[in-house]
């Protein structure tokens, strides 16, 4: 997933956060993972080659995951991918499940309170694939709470909640992981 100079990356719910210089960063209410009509307005059909997602697809349900995870492949290039991180419903952390859970842990204005899914590994591979994209997990916990990481490259996205670049995650305990995929456009 080498950068060319002619290559569309975009980031979505960027926040206040530009840990990806050179890509394009948008807000929900510039870019809404769920209406199309906001995609037409700035992007053509086939013409991106990344979307990176940090801690967005987890404020969508199951089936508006996949209706995202079909707008997006309209507006990716063949080859194309998504690089999606949510929290990870197999973390074996239970204050970091209080946190993550679905409506947060409160108040009304925490950002998990608008959790409408804690994903595993499992959930979140069968959305995208289920939206026709090959899927290759970069950082999960399985079913009994084995923690995985394959090696990854920051330069095709960088995923700051992450063991790899998040530094309360450095050393022998992990604090604030991220459940993180690549969803490519076969």
């Amino acid at each position: 997933m080498a950068a060319k100079k002619e290559d569309l990356k975009v980031v979505i719910g960027a926040g206040e956060y530009n840990n990806n210089p050179g890509w394009i960063h948008t807000q929900e209410d510039e870019l809404n993972l769920i209406d199309i009509t906001t995609w037409n307005a700035r992007f053509e059909k086939n013409s991106l080659t990344a979307i990176l997602a940090e801690h967005v697809w987890e404020h969508l349900t199951f089936d508006e995951g996949i209706e995202a995870a079909n707008l997006c492949y309209q507006f990716l290039k063949h080859g194309g991918y998504i690089r999606c991180a949510v929290p990870d419903g197999f973390f074996p952390d239970k204050d970091y499940q209080n946190i993550v859970k679905i409506g947060g842990p409160g108040p009304f204005d925490h950002p998990a309170a608008s959790h409408k899914i804690v994903h595993t590994y499992q959930t979140l591979s069968n959305m995208f694939q289920t939206a026709g994209y090959k899927v290759t997990l970069l950082e999960y916990f399985d079913k009994k709470g084995q923690f995985h990481v394959h090696d990854w490259d920051g330069k095709d996205g960088v995923i700051f909640r992450s063991k790899k670049f998040d530094p309360r995650n450095q050393g022998e305990k992990l604090v604030f992981p991220s459940l993180i995929v690549d969803a490519i456009k076969p």
